[in-house]
Parts: structure tokens; C-alpha cells; sequence
């Protein structure tokens, strides 16, 4: 997501992102109820890993999906190092915001995922940008939802595999002021009848930056948010209508009422250490897939970007 730009007093996220963080009103005196924080921001606590499925199955596939705020910052903060570490067996990344024969040699070679596909704005350089690689090869791969208007960015890849469907997406923003609020709307509904059309002939993994909280459990402080990008009711109506077309918020299917579990956070105002974030990357999967889930990951301590890595776990 976006980047900098003037600092205001309610903590507005500069460019593509456009939320506002107000600063989280102080706790009164001996006030212990959770989201007070008489005491210290509340941090976020990835539990161990669940590595079977509900019938029992041990996962097969490892997805890690992570809007990179440029690949080649990203990459100059070590993230290849900690993709090492987590060894997904497919990474998606979003706000690559490099073209392919700009990358690193070290990304455009890493020989551990020898499958790599870009896709990149065609008039904005150094804009949006997404990307997906894959130790197996796809059958088939895709670019876009087939629709001129919204193809033009960078923002969709769309990889087959044998039994499923893997779409990585950096959905755009309403922008400040909610300029682009009316154009979300209709790439809300574009982007749902694009998935919907996939997931009639397999089932679907969807993943990346969505651009919304769907919920006021998904940001720090909804109430002071509701008529910024990514908590409008135009938004968080259009994610809830993607949900009822037939998908599933793994995240909020495993853990319903787990609070403080956030994947973006402004770099003003020292959101990150007080915990003042969002959660707008998702794995969304359709609804068939359910008794594939083992687990969908928030990694929240991993560092080099404004927003964390999210790990999904399926056994397909």
C-alpha cells in the first residue's frame, strides 16, 4: 500500500492506503478491560501452527502471501532471509511496484522457486505490481479478471493448479477522500464475478492485500475510521457480499473473536509498537475447501514492510 505523504493529526495513511489512525484514547485510571491497555499495547500472539486438517490429514500445500511496500526495499531488508526461514511451497507478493527486468538478480534467480510470474501497472511505474512464485509448475496462468478497466494496474495473477485455483490480488483503494470509492465498487463486483466464474470449475484459493477491515474486530480503531478507505460500509458491504457468493475468511472461520490480530500498520506515529493496525491481507477459500484447512497464519513479527506475511496451510 501507499506510502508517504503530509502527516495529519488523526494519523491518515498517505496514497493508496488512505486510512485513518486516530490515536487510541487513554485508558482511565485502574481501567483493566480488554483494548484499554492500562498497562501496554496488546500484541498480537501467532499460535503454534496446526498442521492437519479436520479430518485429519497433514497439509500438502503451504501458501505465504505478503504486500512486500516495494520488492526492492523489501528485498535490501532481508526479506529473502525470511522467506528462507518459512519455505512456503508458493509466495504471493503485491505492491511489488518494480518491473521484471528491474528486480534484483537475486529474486529473478532464486533458483528455490524456479516458476515466477510478474505483473506490473502498464502507465505507472514503480505502482502496484504483483507477483507469484511457485516451486511447482501451474498448468496455467493468468493475468487480470479479463476486464480492460481493471487490468491496467498490475493487481491480479491467477495460477491453476491440478485441483485448485491460487489468485494473489492488491485490491485498490477508495484513495484519500475516497476519490476511487465508486471505482472500488465496481471492481468489487467485477472482481467477485471473476472468482465466482473460477470457482465453478474448481475450487479457489484466494490471497493478498483486499484493501478492507471487514470487520470492528479487524482494526484498532474502528470508530474513528468509518469514513476512511478500507472501513467504508460501501467496502466492508462489498467483502461481505464475496462471502456470501460462496467464500471463507479462514482466519475468521479458525479464530472468530481473536482481537488485536492485525497485517498492516501505519508508519506514522509509531503504530507498529502500540499495535494500531488493520488486517487487510486475507486467504479467503471457497467453501468446498473447508475440510482442507489446517491453518491461516498471521505473522506478525516478521519485519520489512508496513504490512506482515500471512501463511495459509491446506491439505489438496
Amino acid at each position: 500500500m501507499p506510502k508517504r505523504g503530509k502527516k495529519k493529526e488523526d494519523g491518515a495513511i498517505p496514497e493508496e492506503k488512505e486510512a485513518a489512525e486516530p490515536e487510541p484514547k487513554k485508558a482511565k485510571k485502574g481501567e483493566t478491560k480488554a483494548g484499554k491497555e492500562a498497562d501496554g499495547p496488546i500484541m498480537y500472539q501467532d499460535p503454534p501452527d496446526k498442521l492437519t486438517s479436520p479430518s485429519g490429514k497433514k497439509y500438502t500445500l503451504k501458501v505465504t502471501s505478503w504486500n512486500v511496500d516495494g520488492i526492492r526495499a523489501w528485498f535490501k531488508k532481508k526479506g529473502l532471509e525470511w522467506l528462507s526461514e518459512e519455505n512456503p511451497d508458493v509466495l504471493c507478493l503485491q505492491e511489488t511496484k518494480c518491473a521484471e527486468k528491474q528486480l534484483p538478480a537475486e529474486i529473478r534467480d532464486l533458483a528455490e522457486y524456479p516458476h515466477k510470474y510478474w505483473a506490473c501497472s502498464d502507465d505507472k511505474e514503480g505502482y502496484s505490481g504483483v507477483a507469484l512464485l511457485s516451486k511447482r509448475k501451474p498448468d496455467h496462468v493468468a493475468y487480470g479478471i479479463g476486464e480492460e478497466e481493471h487490468d491496467k494496474e498490475g493487481r491480479v495473477i491467477t495460477a491453476e493448479f491440478p485441483s485448485y485455483f491460487l489468485v494473489t490480488a492488491y485490491v485498490p483503494n477508495a484513495g484519500r477522500g475516497l476519490v476511487r470509492l465508486e471505482y472500488r465498487q465496481r471492481w468489487d463486483t467485477a472482481f467477485r464475478s471473476y472468482l465466482q466464474g473460477l470457482a465453478a470449475r474448481k475450487p479457489l484459493i484466494l490471497c493478498g492485500d483486499l484493501n478492507v477491515a471487514h470487520g470492528e474486530i479487524d482494526l484498532k480503531n474502528p470508530k474513528g475510521n468509518k469514513k476512511n478507505a478500507g472501513f467504508t460500509p460501501e467496502e466492508r458491504a462489498g467483502f461481505s457480499k464475496l462471502l456470501e457468493a460462496g467464500f471463507v475468511d479462514t482466519f475468521r472461520h479458525l479464530y472468530p473473536d481473536t482481537a488485536y490480530a492485525y497485517t498492516f500498520w501505519t508508519y506514522m506515529m509509531n503504530a507498529r509498537a502500540k499495535n494500531v493496525g488493520w488486517r487487510l491481507d486475507y486467504f479467503v477459500v471457497s467453501q468446498d475447501l473447508l475440510d482442507s484447512l489446517c491453518d491461516s497464519k498471521i505473522r506478525s513479527t516478521a519485519l520489512g514492510s508496513d504490512h506482515c506475511p500471512i501463511t495459509l496451510y491446506m491439505a489438496v
